[in-house]
């Protein structure tokens, strides 16, 4: 789905986001992104759903070079690509039904967007989008009404009615309540796995990471220090990403991953064949 060879990202100031990053992500594959704020791994989803290009370095989607498309094709290869971010980006006055619906704009001429916003189109799809997510009865909620979490599944069924290959989720659930992280990265999880999508997280929760991904990838200052099965992450490995000023973090991460060799760490799913 994602192959990244040297893929380097300066800023015009200078400042180094990505620094010859390395990274193949195969169609299906569940992925979580762990490491301190500023690491680079919004960045790095920034470059994966074609928001930013690389200074330099290969990026391919579908093994097609991102660096040629324009235009129709740049389009299509950025409706493959669904991303879930942490603030919602959603318009807190419209009602929830446009909201959703906003997830068609890809493919919608300017006359039936304008239209949709007097009378929604596509009703039938908006409800069963948010039916999966469990808030059907919010259809025509203003979506300023909702709820930190509530808000948060009106984003993930704008990415379902999106329909896309690939799920990016970039801290999706750093403003919700630590009660409701939980259930919200099980949901996008499940709807991967039904719909067998590509899911890539960033997330700050080790627990989360490990507890529901196969495969964990460390970033710190713009590299990969380590791209594991969780089992596979030692202490040594945590300390290396967590610089020793976060002192809690570091803690919070060292004390999941001490678990005795008796008692494996287990996660659900695997690598797709």
């Amino acid at each position: 789905m994602f192959t990244l060879r040297g893929v380097t990202k300066r800023f015009k100031a200078g400042e180094v986001a990505l620094d010859g990053i390395d990274l193949e992500i195969r169609p299906g594959e569940r992925v979580a992104f762990i490491g301190p704020s500023g690491a680079g791994k919004t960045t790095l989803f920034r470059v994966l759903n074609c928001t930013l290009k690389p200074t330099d370095g290969e990026f391919r989607i579908d093994g097609e070079d991102v660096a040629g498309l324009r235009g129709r094709r740049l389009r299509e290869t950025r409706r493959k690509i669904g991303t879930v971010y942490q603030h919602h980006n959603l318009v807190g006055r419209l009602r929830v039904v446009h909201n959703v619906l906003a997830g068609r704009l890809g493919t919608w001429g300017a006359l039936r967007a304008l239209q949709s916003l007097v009378r929604p189109a596509e009703l039938e799809a908006a409800g069963a989008v948010l039916a999966r997510v469990g808030i059907l009865e919010k259809l025509f909620s203003r979506t300023d009404d909702l709820s930190g979490g509530e808000r948060q599944r009106v984003a993930i069924a704008r990415l379902l009615i999106q329909d896309p290959s690939a799920i990016l989720a970039d801290e999706p659930v750093s403003s919700v309540d630590p009660s409701l992280a939980e259930g919200i990265v099980k949901l996008l999880v499940r709807l991967s796995e039904e719909g067998r999508k590509t899911l890539a997280m960033n997330l700050h929760g080790v627990d989360l990471a490990f507890g529901h991904f196969p495969r964990v990838v460390g970033v710190r200052q713009g590299r990969i220090l380590f791209d594991r099965a969780p089992e596979d992450i030692s202490p040594a490995d945590l300390e290396a990403l967590y610089p020793p000023k976060m002192e809690e973090a570091r803690r919070d991460f060292l004390s999941f991953a001490a678990v005795p060799d008796s008692e494996p760490i287990r996660v659900s799913g695997g690598h797709p064949g």
